[in-house]
């Protein structure tokens, strides 16, 4: 790549964060009011996000065979039950990978 190249790639990929970056606040700009179906996505998304990770992350667990889906199960009641109890994301995602990785490196060679 020449560094002609390298100069417009990296531009493009400049330009390109910068529009997604400002373009929310040009297009809803805080003295109006935020559309319907934006405030209905905004609100809904999450939930939806975090729903297809789980199912994602659960696809390809063998109930059958193996372990039966044990530790993938024993990972999901952490994380469910220390994001109920202490509602920090950040920790309740740390745990339950740590807490899967354990069980599948340790506990259920």
């Amino acid at each position: 790549m020449s560094f002609a190249e390298q100069i417009i790639t990296i531009a493009a990929v400049v330009a390109g964060t910068m529009l997604t970056r400002f373009l929310p606040f040009i297009l809803f700009p805080a003295n109006k009011k935020t559309p319907p179906l934006v405030a209905f996505l905004g609100k809904m998304l999450p939930a939806a996000v975090m729903g297809m990770l789980v199912v994602y992350s659960l696809k390809d667990t063998q109930i059958l065979s193996g372990s039966h889906g044990l530790p993938e199960a024993i990972a999901v009641a952490l994380t469910v039950i220390l994001q109920a109890t202490l509602r920090n994301l950040l920790l309740t995602i740390a745990a339950g990978t740590i807490g899967y990785m354990l069980l599948v490196q340790y506990v259920f060679m």
